[in-house]
């Protein structure tokens, strides 16, 4: 092989690396809570169409994307559904702290099928559950660590309900598992975000579950731990700019 030829090899490898290592630089992977699947979709098609800036996007339950990032999931950035999830990675200390901030709001609805008899459920202590579910469970996340199962057992221990309630769920891993539970009709009811509630056109909401019944639903978003850098402050603060406040509002959430 002659020097001209390995000299051109040598370039085009040099361009290909640099060109490597500048499309690295411009993705940023993002970790958010499962309720936030269909709007964060669209934000990153958004801002990748306004900046050239991919997104990896990984959802799951915030207890498992907490963990994940606890034990050194390469996460750049982190939504959770709940301030619980948030609290455990800064006690980890995997999060810049200072980058923590109260994103958005949800609130709990009680789905059904559509082809439901009822169209409206009175939610009280008197309510037989039993009866309601016909043979089948109530799905919600599982109250031992997904946030929205968190949020409906407080709801419904509020009301009078869980004794009844306990036994009957469908523990399911993530929210939207819950959801599909009740889409597919192996649950004739499942509690959700009132977010999820509205992209499915399976389901229908038969009741709205007191906000004083739950701790406040909200979404805290936090940088990863020596993740911050030109790309991932940028993605950061897209994520509460003007534009992507429609997107979430699009979607049925509260913006802080």
């Amino acid at each position: 092989m002659n020097k001209r030829l390995l000299t051109y090899l040598f370039s085009v490898s040099c361009a290909l690396g640099v060109s490597s290592s500048v499309l690295a630089a411009e993705k940023v992977t993002i970790f958010a809570a499962a309720s936030l699947t269909n709007a964060m979709n669209e934000v990153a098609a958004v801002y990748k169409e306004k900046t050239g800036t991919q997104s990896t996007l990984s959802f799951a339950s915030s207890s498992a994307l907490a963990r994940q990032i606890a034990q050194g999931a390469p996460a750049d950035i982190y939504l959770s559904a709940n301030e619980k999830w948030m609290d455990y990675v800064e006690q980890q200390q995997v999060i810049e702290s200072s980058s923590r901030k109260s994103l958005l709001k949800n609130s709990l609805v009680l789905v059904a099928p559509n082809s439901y008899p009822a169209d409206n459920i009175t939610v009280n202590a008197s309510w037989d559950l039993a009866k309601a579910l016909d043979g089948t469970r109530l799905a919600t996340g599982d109250p031992k660590h997904v946030p929205a199962g968190i949020y409906a057992k407080e709801s419904l221990e509020k009301i009078g309900l869980w004794q009844k309630a306990s036994p009957l769920l469908a523990r399911a891993s993530s929210v939207r598992s819950a959801l599909l539970l009740v889409e597919k009709q192996e649950a004739l009811l499942g509690i959700v975000y009132k977010t999820d509630a509205l992209i499915s056109k399976k389901v229908k909401v038969v009741a709205e579950l007191p906000n004083n019944s739950h701790t406040a639903i909200t979404y805290p978003v936090a940088v990863v731990k020596d993740k911050a850098n030109t790309q991932v402050d940028a993605y950061y603060e897209f994520l509460q700019s003007d534009q992507a406040r429609e997107i979430f509002e699009k979607y049925g959430f509260g913006v802080n």
